[in-house]
């Protein structure tokens, strides 16, 4: 056999080869998992569901020492305004003038000269500059001056928080949700 003829072969079979892999190789099946279709993307919660949230647990760990208890909890019908009602009067929390990059979590000792009280988990967070966070009322429904409307700040019982619940956690990232659909300033990352 000659040489030419051997040649020949060779590319006849190589031929063959690269036709048997083309027609039994996917097109997709090389692709990485990168590239295949996702899902369908996750569910947002609505303001109802964000609300319902944050009410229960505002209820559920409340302080009870009838000075900082939550005794009712209530949003607008256009989920901007966040009343809290508390034994000296209420509180309107304006969701949509808020700066979620602000939201610090303490634990605050509300005993008083008078009566020792149980330590508090007390969320603070700051207006968008210019607006206020809140406006608080005494029971007599008259603006009390004395509460500084630069930030609002939201108490719970820290002792009726579960250890190792993630409740902080989660009741931050439900609170910058609802603080984002009402209008008011979003989550950024000042760092990236």
């Amino acid at each position: 056999m000659n040489q030419v003829e051997r040649r020949a072969g060779w590319s006849l079979a190589a031929g063959i080869c690269v036709a048997v892999l083309a027609i039994t190789a996917h097109p997709c099946s090389g692709q990485s998992d990168a590239h295949k279709k996702k899902g369908p993307p996750p569910h947002e919660p609505t303001s109802a569901e964000l609300f319902d949230y944050i009410h229960g647990v505002m209820l559920a760990y409340s302080p009870a020492d009838e000075v900082n208890d939550n005794l009712e909890i209530s949003i607008d019908p256009t989920a901007t305004v966040l009343t809290i009602k508390q034994p000296d009067g209420h509180c309107d929390i304006f969701l949509n003038a808020l700066d979620s990059n602000t939201i610090v979590w303490d634990v605050y000792d509300a005993s008083d000269s008078m009566q020792t009280r149980s330590p508090l988990a007390r969320l603070t967070v700051n207006a968008i500059a210019g607006k206020r966070a809140r406006t608080c009322y005494d029971t007599d429904n008259n603006v009390d001056p004395s509460t500084p409307s630069t930030r609002a700040r939201i108490l719970f019982s820290w002792t009726l928080i579960p250890d190792g619940s993630g409740f902080q956690t989660k009741f931050t990232k439900a609170l910058k949700k609802l603080i984002k659909i009402s209008g008011g300033m979003t989550e950024k990352d000042i760092f990236k």
